[in-house]
């Protein structure tokens, strides 16, 4: 295939869409290993019935749903405005209250309203989640750290930065502590994720724009072009991700 052709099927990639938090476009044509713990396990661990459920950064709300929590005792946040017309159409009916959340330092609820905030992969202020907990409320946070990608950014972007650094877990336990939590369970791991085409690693690029910042087919054209060779001889890319997970108690 020419090159023109090769940077015409990238760009179709590019172009699609994305909803929710989810990559059934690229089903079967990426592959990450499995961290060792189960987020969903440790939610339904802590939970009960009978509490006031936040889910920060819901995205579509796919994953909460699966968590069957009294829809009258659930509550999501939300910043990307496709995704809150997305909650607002799937969960508002249900009777989940969703609120568009503008930036972490202002969660859109009361003074100690939830018994339970569960976050996976969206950012968080800390003082905020004291906040909106009552005294004794868990807060449990699985977050991909600041290493996740990294290897693969590089490869993409010339002079590649990470945006964070410092977001791993010593650093958020020192901040949960500091800011008067309990930390009753935590855990990181590096796993490995693969892509077995070019395509389906454009699509994942374009969609994590805070990993691959400013990346494009056409400015990243020469190194995709690259890892093409590198897909031709060991038959996927491979890159690093990071992930650790934190439950934390609130003590005030």
């Amino acid at each position: 295939m020419n090159l023109e052709k090769l940077k015409e099927n990238w760009k179709r990639e590019e172009q699609y869409s994305f909803k929710g938090w989810d990559f059934s476009h690229i089903k079967k044509r990426w592959e990450h290993e499995q961290i060792p713990w189960d987020y969903k396990e440790i939610i339904l661990k802590y939970i009960k019935l009978s509490d006031e459920l936040l889910d920060m950064g819901t995205g579509g709300g796919e994953f909460l749903l699966t968590l069957n929590h009294p829809y009258n005792l659930t509550s999501v946040t939300e910043a990307y405005p496709p995704n809150v017309e997305l909650c607002k159409n799937k969960l508002s009916p249900l009777g989940i209250e969703v609120r568009q959340v503008f930036t972490d330092s202002d969660i859109p609820y009361e003074t100690n309203s939830f018994d339970i905030v569960i976050n996976r992969h969206e950012a968080f202020n800390v003082d905020e989640i004291s906040r909106i907990l009552k005294s004794g409320g868990y807060f449990i946070t699985q977050q991909v750290g600041g290493k996740n990608n990294n290897d693969l950014s590089e490869k993409l972007i010339d002079g590649f930065k990470p945006l964070f650094p410092k977001h791993d877990l010593k650093n958020n336990i020192k901040l949960l502590l500091k800011n008067g939590f309990k930390i009753i369970l935590s855990d990181e791991t590096f796993p490995k994720i693969k892509f077995y085409d070019i395509g389906a690693l454009v699509y994942f690029s374009k969609v994590i724009k805070w990993e691959f910042p400013d990346f494009s087919v056409d400015s990243c054209f020469k190194n995709l072009c690259k890892l093409k060779k590198e897909l031709k001889e060991k038959g996927y890319i491979s890159g690093t991700s990071h992930r650790f997970i934190i439950v934390a108690q609130s003590q005030k």
